[in-house]
């Protein structure tokens, strides 16, 4: 899809006559961390879900590793642009990790386009709460030569203490994002280098209702990340994962399909 100058890869589930839920993942991440069963299970609950690859990630646009030529900003048009393609008014948009800044920007500057707000493992950028754990430090440090093992070692760190970290299932993604990605080395560094020009307001400006799921285990950001989120936008609710990590592991998923299914019902 052209989108905003730009090509993304964009996937749908569901009926398009159902409420639209767009899921937008975090850094270095493409759609497919999304996961597929994930996504057939929220559609197979009346949701209209739509995933896509963000800049140089899975099949969208790529640019060259360590010169990303965008910013926050142009990854929330990008957003809106996806709605537009797919003819979709406003959607409940699901931002993960660093992409609920993407959340944040579309329900600040394009409230018109957001029918509600999930965040999910992300934070407010309060530079007082408590920093990543030393133990995802050192293990997200470790770099092999094979951008499979890279990942699948990043994503060990991500879960972190948690016991539903699924090594073969992350592999056989690993394998199969690696394979489909246009350039694995923009994927796993241009993110982290783009300018974070924010909205034009915070997360109390906010005027959609707004769920915060967060795992009770996250090394990166510690579940007082999410209770920041959850404070900061008045009438927030927050919904804990249990033994997660800094992921929606599969056997969390009842738990946050439920949860999900329940704020996009309005």
């Amino acid at each position: 899809m052209r989108v905003n100058g730009v090509e993304l890869c964009v996937q749908t589930f569901g009926e398009p006559s159902d409420p639209a839920v767009l899921l937008i993942h975090g850094a270095c991440a493409s759609m497919l961390w999304w996961e597929e069963e994930l996504c057939e299970a929220i559609a197979a609950r009346g949701r209209f879900v739509i995933r896509y690859d963000n800049r140089d990630t899975g099949l969208s646009t790529s640019y060259p590793p360590g010169e990303p030529g965008y910013s926050l900003s142009d990854l929330v048009l990008d957003a809106v642009g996806v709605l537009d393609g797919l003819g979709v008014a406003r959607a409940h948009v699901v931002g993960r990790s660093m992409s609920g800044a993407v959340a944040l920007g579309l329900g600040v500057d394009h409230p018109d386009r957001v029918a509600s707000l999930t965040f999910v493992c992300t934070t407010t950028g309060d530079p007082s709460l408590p920093p990543m754990s030393p133990g995802f430090l050192a293990a997200s440090s470790v770099r092999s030569p094979s951008e499979v093992e890279n990942i699948v070692t990043v994503l060990r760190a991500y879960a972190g203490s948690s016991p539903y970290f699924d090594e073969d299932a992350v592999r056989r993604l690993a394998v199969e994002d690696v394979a489909r990605t246009v350039n694995i080395q923009s994927a796993m560094t241009n993110h982290f280098l783009i300018e974070f020009d924010g909205p034009g307001g915070g997360f109390g400006d906010l005027t959609a209702p707004v769920l915060v799921v967060h795992g009770s285990l996250d090394p990166v950001y510690p579940l007082a990340h999410g209770e920041a989120v959850r404070d900061a936008v008045p009438g927030a609710s927050l919904l804990v994962l249990e033994a997660a990590g800094h992921d929606v592991p599969r056997p969390v998923w009842p738990v946050f399909i439920d949860a999900l299914v329940r704020h996009t019902a309005a």
